[in-house]
Parts: C-alpha cells; structure tokens; sequence
C-alpha cells in the first residue's frame, strides 16, 4: 500500500478501485494486480511425457496478464481415451443429472421387478396346472365319444350306388374291411351314416378285443384326422391310460391333407371309428375310373398331396403311417388328396383273416423289411412309409394298378414270398420310361431301394418333386384356379387395352361429331335427346366462293382441284378457329360460317364474322396453289346480318342447317361482290359501325335478285379503337 501511494495512486475503495502495479521482485517472477487487487498468475500445464520414467514436460504457459496460452512448439497433451475430458461430468458434479439418475434402478422399480417375475411364475404354473386339468377333464370326460344311437344310418341302396372299385374294397383292409368272401364273391363292406347332421365315414374296429387304455385316448385328442368306414366285431373294453390319450391326440391334429376325426362309437356291438366322408372316393378308384382323365397336372397336384400329408404326419406325434396305400389316400370334393386310416395303432390292430387273398393283397405296399419281421410296428416306421409312397407312385405313372410286373401273373401271395426273400434282383414293379420322366422313374426306385438309409425322407422328396414338377405344386383345384387367376389377369390387361382403344376412337368420334355439328348440339345428341328446330333474333352469316373456279376446274384433272379445295378449305379451317364462329357447310368453292348460334353472342356475332373474313381474305394474298404457284387466288366475299332458324335435319347424315331469308341474302351478297373484297349488307354496317373499328366504303345500291335494289358497303380493314 506504501508503495501504492508513493507512486501517487489514490485509493477511494478498496473494494471498487485499485491502480494496477507491478512489482518486479518476486519468487514466482513478475506480479500484477487487476483493477480488483487480484493476482494475475501465470500457468504452466505440464504432461507425463513417459509414463514409465514418469518425466513431465512443460507443454503450454498461460501468461495471467495478457490471458494468452502459448503452445510449446512440438509439445501435446497425451490424454486419456485421446480427448480432454468435459467441462462438465457427464452425470454432472454432484450426479444430479437427470441422465444419470433415469439409468440408476430405485428401490421401488427393483421391487416391481421381483414383484413382476413372482407374478410370472405364479401364472406359468397356473397356466401348467389349468392345461393339467383341462387335459384330465377331457380324458374323463370323453368329448370323442359318439353314441350310437347319434348316428343315422344312410340308406343301403345309396351306399351300392358309390363309384368304388372293386379292386379298392378288396383292399382296403382295415378302412372298409375285406368285401371278398370265403367263395370269392364280392359284398359291399363299407358304410357311411349322419352325425349331427353331416355326412361321415363309419368304419368298424374289426379286432376281437380293445384296449381303450389312457394312450389310445390321448392319441384320439391329438392325433391326426382319419376318414374311414366302418368293421363289425365283438370286443371288450377296458378303459386304460393308453388307449384314452390317442383318443385325445386324435381330436387335436388338424392338417388340410389329413382327414378330420369326428369321433368313435364305443358301444357293443357297433364299435367303430367316424372319420371325414371324401365323396371323391380313394385315389384308387381315380385311377380305375374311366370318367376321369388324370393328366400329368392332375397327377402331380396328387403326389403333392400326398408329401405334405406324410410330411406332417413325420413330424407329428404320430411320428408314421404304417398303412399308407392308394386305397388309404381319398379325395374330395375339392380335388384335394387326404390321407386316411392312421394313427390309433392300438385301437385299429386287426386280428388275423381267413381271406389269404386279401390278407396278401393289403400287404403289397408294405416295406421288405416290415414283411420280414416277427413283431413289425403297429405304426409302422417312417422309412417303410416312404417305400409305400414309391408303390404308389408307380401306380400314378403307369395306371395299371398295383405293383405291375410285365410276364406271367404274379399273385399277391406269391409277389409278396419274392419281395420277403430279398434275392438279387428284388422283385420291384416295373418302371416305364415312356409313361413318366427319367426323374420320376429315378424317385421310385430310391423310394423302394431295399436299403432303407437310400430312401429318401418327405422333406427331401418334397424338394425333388419341386424340381421336376414344372410347377405343379398344389393341388389340382389350386392350379385350376391359378389358370383362372392368370386368364382372368390376361382378360384384364386385355379388356383395358380394349378400352383404351374405345376410348380413343371414342374421342375422335366426338371429335368429327364436333366438327359436323355444333359442341352444344352434339352432346344434345349424344344423351339421346331430340334436338328442337331454335329461332335467333340476330346471326352474321358469311358466304365466299372462288372467282374463276369454273375455268380453273376445267383445266385442272380432278386430284389437283380435290388437292387445291382440301388445301384452302384447311388454311380456312385453321383460321376460322381463332374466332366465335361455326362454319356450317362447303359446297364445292362454297364456305359457308355463321356466328352467333347456337350459343348467342349479342351484337359480337357481326365483329367476328368481319375480323374473320379480313383474316380469310389476307391468307388468300399468301395462298399459292400447288399445280398453278403463279395464278393468285381471288376470293369473294359477303356478309349479312339478321334472323334465321336452326336446326338438325336428318338422322343418317344429320346436318345443322340454316332457314330464312338473311341465308338468301347473305348468298346474293357473296354473288354480287367482287374478287378480293368483303361485300357489306346495310344490316351488317348498322352493326359494326357501334363498334366503330372497322373501315367501311360506300358501295351504293345494288340490284339484288328477288331483293330489289339494296344499299351496300365494302369492308376496307380494321383500325384500332377502345370499343374494339
């Protein structure tokens, strides 16, 4: 302070001024003070150089009085992450940052949490035991039984009608039972009944005895649908715990290529299973039909069918087949293939025929190695599925039934004995090159190989079939409809183009209406109406002809005076457009234009006539004809105003015609003018003189035929006036 006032500074306010000084001594070097008494410092920033010998070096000073930093030449700050860190702390300094806080979990949000997992367990476990349950309920409760008394039974003579083969009730088996008889005479075995008002396929369980344990229902619940008919036996029943869960499963699997399970009848002596009806009947009796053409579309859509049924019965819980055939394959109404009898192995398990034919005849899509074994499968096995597709395969190909061999005739008894033995060469039906493809043929022999590892599973064929099918993926009704739904496109983009096409010649049929009769008129016309004969109280009418025509006509063949007429006539057409006027006819060298109807235009119809018969007659001055380019064209005008009457006579050539005596007068004013000048009836001066922007010469009076003597002008040009 001493030194403050010896340097003759004053001090008021310690606290509001101070005289800025600098003293030179001191440790840290210069000192200076702001106006507020504060030190300015200087800094230095000193960065770890090596972070393993831990030298610092100085890299920046900040000079406090000048507040300046001065960079060290070379130098930079090596910092973490290769940034500065934030002004600011990302969650703030005193992590009050809303940020933050959103991303930190509250007592009360874990709380929710272990409340919402608690509450989850809770209803999965609930859900575990209503479905326990609900499952036990409908095992007791028994929602596949149908009760015999239920079911009406259809009339017998209508079931003898049905179009099946007697091949197909022969071996059917299990589905329809055995129709041939111990002296080898056919009977219709199969049934069909209502149940609930609809048409089912009733089939007997023909077996001594049934386990109706809790499996068999569960496979009733969940399994797959089965259309089948119907067997007559006696049995006796014990509920058990295997029989009642195919039951159930038998409910539950739902599948388009499968048939629907409507329920079983488990009342003696009617023990039987009620399936589907397919009124289509079995693939087999397709195939036997002569009212049916089954082309390689059709065939195709068939074998489709049959892949994506088997494919889902594989990855069901039914897991095989184990009777697959043409006679367990049936169709309906719908051309779609279902396949039937499968599933409820314990239930359908058939006692021993005395029909050796028969019992060899069901057996010959059966696999080798199924044939082969002492206790084969109820079920069957997936691999012995696939060998009966490629039997049936072989039937779809050749359509000469069932494992056709060429040579003697082989029984079902004896082809099976060949195909048990497995002898080189196995005995395989016969393929034939010229009834399928090569691929087809190769499918078949894969399907049937006596090595089960090389047949093919149904995902597989699937694929292959894709390949070779040409695009007969779906079922028959399906690619029909798809042709519609192409043809229908096709008709679609046809029927547009067409009205395009209409449309168009629509438009220029309007357009040349337009040009014959006036636009008002013409969609009078066109709404069918009837278009009234109308009088107008004031017309300009124009008529012009060609001085010399005749002459010219004469010495011209016809094609050039045709070519010269349709040249002018165009150049006149051209121009006329640009005013309110409708030409109304041309006769020869004759044009004829008429302004003011059918639309009404006041006093206008007089100015536009003449503005248009000056522009008419300074065209014709440019006008060259194509066979006589030095002979000028003179043209003849006149001009008259008063009332006429319009209307459209005719209906094969229909034309808007003028009447009265201003259409006389205005011809007589066209006859007698002269070449290259506008003729001006008395009428039509009265009328452009109010416009007062047209020049006009007295003519005089000229003698008119049958009008007398008559008062006329000529028209000179337009000048330029506001009333114009």
């Amino acid at each position: 302070m001493r030194l403050l006032l010896f340097c003759g500074s004053v001090v008021y306010d310690a606290h509001t001024q101070f005289v800025s000084f600098v003293i030179n001594a001191g440790v840290t070097g210069l000192v200076q003070l702001d106006e507020n008494g504060d030190r300015e410092i200087d800094f230095a920033l000193w960065d770890m150089a090596d972070a393993h010998t831990g030298v610092y070096q100085i890299v920046s000073v900040y000079n406090g009085s000048q507040k300046q930093m001065i960079l060290e030449p070379g130098m930079k700050v090596h910092w973490l992450k290769g940034r500065p860190p934030p002004d600011i702390p990302e969650c703030g300094f005193k992590n009050d940052n809303p940020a933050c806080l959103a991303k930190t979990v509250t007592m009360h949000q874990m709380i929710s949490i272990v409340v919402c997992f608690i509450f989850i367990i809770i209803v999965t476990v609930t859900v575990f035991i209503y479905r326990k349950l609900k499952l036990e309920n409908e095992l007791t409760a028994q929602l596949w039984r149908v009760h015999w008394e239920d079911i009406q039974m259809s009339n017998t003579e209508k079931v003898l009608r049905r179009a099946c083969s007697r091949l197909t009730m022969s071996l059917r088996g299990s589905n329809y039972g055995s129709l041939l008889t111990m002296d080898g005479n056919f009977q219709i075995y199969a049934k069909t009944g209502y149940y609930k008002g609809n048409i089912t396929a009733i089939k007997y369980v023909n077996k001594k005895r049934i386990e109706l344990t809790r499996k068999v229902l569960f496979e009733l619940k969940h399994g797959p649908h089965h259309s089948a008919p119907l067997f007559s036996l006696s049995i006796a029943l014990s509920l058990g715990s295997s029989l009642l869960f195919l039951l159930v499963q038998m409910r539950d699997v739902q599948n388009e290529h499968l048939t629907r399970f409507i329920g079983a009848c488990i009342d003696p002596p009617n023990v039987c299973i009620l399936t589907q009806y397919c009124p289509r009947g079995s693939l087999q009796d397709l195939m036997e039909s002569e009212g049916i053409t089954l082309d390689w579309m059709f065939r195709y859509s068939l074998i489709n069918d049959i892949v994506k049924g088997m494919a889902f019965i594989h990855n069901s819980v039914i897991v095989s087949h184990g009777n697959l055939k043409s006679s367990n394959c049936v169709v309906d109404s719908r051309f779609v293939l279902k396949i039937t009898d499968y599933g409820l192995e314990s239930f359908r398990k058939e006692s021993n025929l005395d029909d050796v034919h028969a019992f060899y005849a069901r057996r010959l899509w059966t696999a080798p190695e199924l044939l082969r074994a002492d206790n084969p499968l109820p079920r069957g096995t997936q691999k012995g599925d696939v060998y009966s597709f490629g039997i049936i395969l072989q039937e779809l190909a050749l359509l000469k039934g069932v494992f056709y061999l060429e040579g003697p005739c082989l029984s079902p008894k004896a082809i099976i004995e060949r195909v048990v033995e497995g002898r080189w060469p196995y005995l395989r039906p016969m393929l034939c090159p010229q009834s399928h493809s090569e691929e087809m043929g190769q499918l078949m022999q894969r399907c049937w190989s006596e090595d089960i590892n090389e047949r093919p599973d149904f995902s597989q064929i699937k694929v292959l079939l894709r390949k070779n099918n040409c695009g007969y993926g779906s079922n028959i009704l399906d690619n029909l409809l798809s042709r519609m739904e192409q043809y229908a496109n096709n008709l679609e983009e046809l029927v547009e183009e067409r009205t395009q096409a209409y449309h168009e010649e629509k438009r220029k049929a309007e357009a040349l209406l337009y040009q014959i009769l006036p636009h008002s008129v013409a969609e009078q016309l066109k709404r069918g109406e009837m278009v009234q004969a109308e009088a107008f109280d004031s017309v300009t009418i124009y008529f012009s002809d060609i001085v010399g025509f005749t002459a010219l006509s004469a010495e011209s063949t016809p094609m050039e005076v045709v070519t010269l007429l349709n040249d002018l006539y165009t150049c006149f057409d051209a121009i006329i457009d640009n005013f309110d006027v409708y030409k109304v006819e041309t006769i020869g060298d004759a044009y004829m234009v008429v302004s003011g109807l059918p639309v009404r235009n006041g006093k206008l119809h007089a100015r536009e006539i003449a503005r248009m018969s000056l522009a008419l007659l300074e065209a014709v001055h440019t006008f060259r004809i194509r066979h006589r380019p030095n002979l000028q064209l003179r043209l003849r005008i006149g001009i008259h105003s008063g009332p006429v009457c319009a209307g459209v006579v005719g209906l094969k050539m229909p034309r808007y015609c003028l009447f009265g005596d201003t259409v006389n007068t205005a011809s007589r004013m066209e006859s007698n003018g002269e070449a290259l000048k506008i003729h001006v009836s008395e009428a039509t001066h009265a009328i452009l003189e109010e416009f007062k922007c047209f020049q006009l010469e007295l003519r005089g009076d000229v003698e008119m035929k049958g009008k007398g003597r008559m008062r006329t002008y000529w028209l000179l040009g337009e000048i330029s006036s506001d009333n114009a």
